[in-house]
């Protein structure tokens, strides 16, 4: 079963971001928006809801500091201790001011480096995956807006072209 959607091209981003309003306005359901480079209160004006990341880098951060913390305790009280500047090794409380900057680099560390795997997994970026961009003008100057197609083409193909969209096209997508 083949779906159609419509692809509407614009050279300019304040078009686009008004087209997107008129788009949503009229209730035609915008598939993606494929732009060169980030246009700011783009998301909003297609009603994307907030993004989650952020919580999820909050928790691999407490994920990060436990480790820390777990490790150093490990390492520095339990497992090896060492008398390092007089300091007593059987706390590991009345030593963690030394430990802090360990536990600051596994916080940053955790945190950075499972957001970069969540991300990939929930953009479905795989490796060797093959691109995804419909038309290559939209990697330099151009910007593409897909809308789905229910029996409504010739009027959402007038509809685009009234938005200021310099061309406007029909694609089966598979």
């Amino acid at each position: 079963m083949s779906n159609k959607v419509i692809y509407a091209i614009y050279n300019d981003d304040d078009i686009l971001m008004d087209a997107v309003k008129k788009t949503r306005a009229a209730h035609h359901h915008i598939e993606e928006v494929f732009t060169p480079f980030p246009v700011h209160g783009l998301d909003k004006a297609m009603g994307l809801a907030p993004t989650r990341l952020a919580i999820c880098s909050f928790l691999y951060g407490c994920v990060g500091i436990s480790f820390a913390t777990w490790m150093m305790n490990y390492i520095m009280i339990q497992d090896w201790p060492q008398d390092i500047g007089g300091k007593p090794s059987f706390s590991y409380i009345e030593n963690m001011p030394a430990f802090v900057p360990i536990m600051f680099e596994l916080t940053v560390f955790f945190a950075a480096h499972l957001m970069v795997i969540t991300f990939y997994m929930r953009s479905r970026l795989w490796p060797f995956k093959e691109a995804e961009n419909p038309d290559v003008r939209t990697t330099d100057d151009h910007f593409l807006m897909e809308v789905a197609v229910r029996d409504n083409e010739e009027e959402l193909i007038s509809f685009f072209q009234n938005t200021g969209a310099v061309e406007v096209k029909v694609i089966d997508k598979h």
